[in-house]
């Protein structure tokens, strides 16, 4: 793994994908830092899942400008790193709560325009890894970590976010290699380290990566 440790790893994928334990996973196998989601001190989180209409745009701002902070971090320090949800997947969060009629339009605007001013100051990831989960897992997932924060996530707010990746993971695949991985089920850390190299160096810009685990 000599070749991936200066990457700069970015791990995308639904509420409860389980990105913080691959990403820890991947930090170790690697000897990366890991840069984990703001969520024990996100101090919009409990209001927004209370009342996400009323504090949808603050909690968007408020994740932008963290994920900003740790995307700089990696970049500056060098060395690469692990990221648990890139900064550029907030959008994604933000274009569904618009969807769903719990962001204002100008809100959306507002935010799109500082998120583009922000994006001239940043280096991109050097592969983002898209844990594809469908809805009905990503549920499964939220019920079973038992988050009290969470205990409103509805199913339906869960599919608007699935197809929002969709568009996410083409478009994003443009500018940043990408590359795709089923995880309803989770996979051995060993292989996906060594997938993720394999597909990196093939140089494609979306790969969709698939095999039959070795290990129960």
């Amino acid at each position: 793994m000599e070749r991936l440790h200066d990457l700069f790893i970015g791990i995308a994928g639904m509420i409860g994908a389980g990105k913080s334990t691959l990403a820890t996973a991947l930090g170790d196998h690697l000897k990366l830092p890991v840069y984990y989601e703001p969520v024990q001190d996100n101090v919009y989180l409990a209001d927004f899942y209370r009342d996400t209409a009323r504090y949808a745009f603050a909690t968007q701002i408020y994740l932008l400008n963290r994920r900003f902070q740790q995307h700089q971090e990696i970049i500056w320090r060098g060395g690469g790193g692990v990221q648990d949800r890139t900064v550029y997947e907030d959008a994604v969060f933000a274009r569904t709560l618009v969807k769903l009629g719990l962001m204002e339009s100008r809100d959306w605007e507002t935010y799109l325009s500082l998120f583009r001013h922000m994006s001239n100051f940043m280096c991109r990831p050097s592969v983002i890894v898209y844990l594809d989960v469908r809805p009905e897992r990503s549920l499964e997932r939220i019920k079973k970590r038992q988050r009290d924060v969470e205990s409103g996530v509805t199913m339906d707010y869960l599919v608007a976010l699935h197809d929002e990746y969709e568009s996410f993971v083409r478009d994003i695949s443009r500018s940043v290699p990408v590359i795709r991985v089923d995880w309803d089920q989770f996979r051995d850390v060993t292989e996906m380290a060594e997938a993720i190299e394999r597909e990196y160096l093939r140089g494609s810009f979306l790969r969709h990566v698939a095999w039959s685990p070795t290990k129960p």
